[in-house]
């Protein structure tokens, strides 16, 4: 007879892993819901930005201000005995960013846990948040999954739904998400360690994979259609935004939607009109309206303001 009540996680010895913001709705969660955290694993802290300071993840940030204990392994090859020792009930992973080898796997009793930001097998990998809104898929969600040692290939224990709205960036779906996953992953716990949830195996004909966003991908193809640059728009804020190049600058759209899928008489990356409701720009098919967008060493501004102090002329050309 499990020591755990199915009411609730109170009862419930845990480590927790993860690493960015989108881990931290599931670590306050679990803290608020009363689990004894063994311990929180995150990533190193890592030299990032062009003064190489040494940045601390949310993730260590969140277990510091709660006075949980840390680890920050390099890697967990050597973390099976440690892990072990913890005799934990279950091991939650959100958003770690390191392999989980399978002496860790098997060391809780009832294994590991994984929140994940698709409905698997849909976009499993890197970045499935980014990919379902540059698809142009209708709608996604969080799977919670008990973890093997593939890829986000491990049988699913509970799903939420998330519709993608028409004005939703990367960012804006990923908070949604990151407190679905908490709500699904308090849903789940009790039911899992209690023993009374079956998993459900992955359709492995329904897998696609979500590769890691690049820096490269993000300057815009003005030969593509303006509803595709959209998307791309709209999936690349925050990180790595999408981008033009105009007189030899580089500037970052923030903000785009699709202003009609005629072809446009000019060719692609010509200008067709600048004012307060937005620059248009000739597409492959279509033209984009840029509603907001940003200089290298400036501020985001919305397209009027950022007309009134740097101009961009009509029958010129983005790169």
């Amino acid at each position: 007879m499990t020591r755990f009540s199915s009411s609730g996680i109170g009862e419930l010895r845990v480590a927790f892993a993860g690493t960015p913001m989108f881990a931290l709705p599931s670590l306050r969660a679990l803290v608020a819901g009363g689990a004894e955290i063994a311990a929180v694993f995150t990533q190193p802290d890592r030299r990032a930005g062009r003064g190489r300071a040494l940045r601390i993840s949310p993730v260590k940030r969140q277990a510091q201000h709660s006075g949980l204990p840390l680890r920050q392994p390099e890697h967990l090859r050597d973390e099976g005995p440690q892990v072990a020792a913890l005799k934990l009930d279950v091991l939650v992973v959100v958003a770690y960013g390191l392999l989980i080898p399978r002496a860790v796997l098997i060391a809780p009793r009832m294994g590991c846990i994984n929140v994940h930001a698709s409905l698997l097998p849909r976009w499993r990998g890197a970045a499935p948040i980014a990919r379902a809104i540059e698809a142009g898929d209708a709608a996604t969600g969080v799977t919670i999954m008990s973890m093997d040692a593939g890829l986000d290939t491990g049988p699913i224990l509970a799903a939420r739904r998330e519709p993608i709205h028409a004005q939703d960036t990367a960012g804006s779906l990923h908070d949604r998400l990151a407190e679905l996953g908490a709500e699904a992953l308090l849903a789940v716990l009790p039911k899992w360690v209690a023993g009374t949830l079956t998993a459900t195996p992955q359709d492995e004909r329904l897998a696609t994979y979500a590769a890691k966003l690049t820096p490269g991908e993000a300057r815009i193809q003005w030969s593509e259609a303006a509803s595709v640059i959209a998307r791309r728009v709209r999936a690349f804020n925050p990180w790595p935004v999408a981008h033009g190049y105009y007189r030899g600058g580089r500037i970052r759209v923030w903000g785009a939607d699709p202003a009609g899928t005629a072809r446009a008489p000019a060719g692609p990356g010509n200008v067709l009109s600048a004012d307060r409701a937005g620059i248009t720009v000739a597409c492959g098919s279509g033209v984009l309206r840029i509603t907001e967008l940003q200089r290298d060493g400036g501020k985001r501004l919305g397209a009027g303001e950022f007309l009134n102090g740097y101009p961009i002329t009509p029958g010129e050309r983005f790169e």
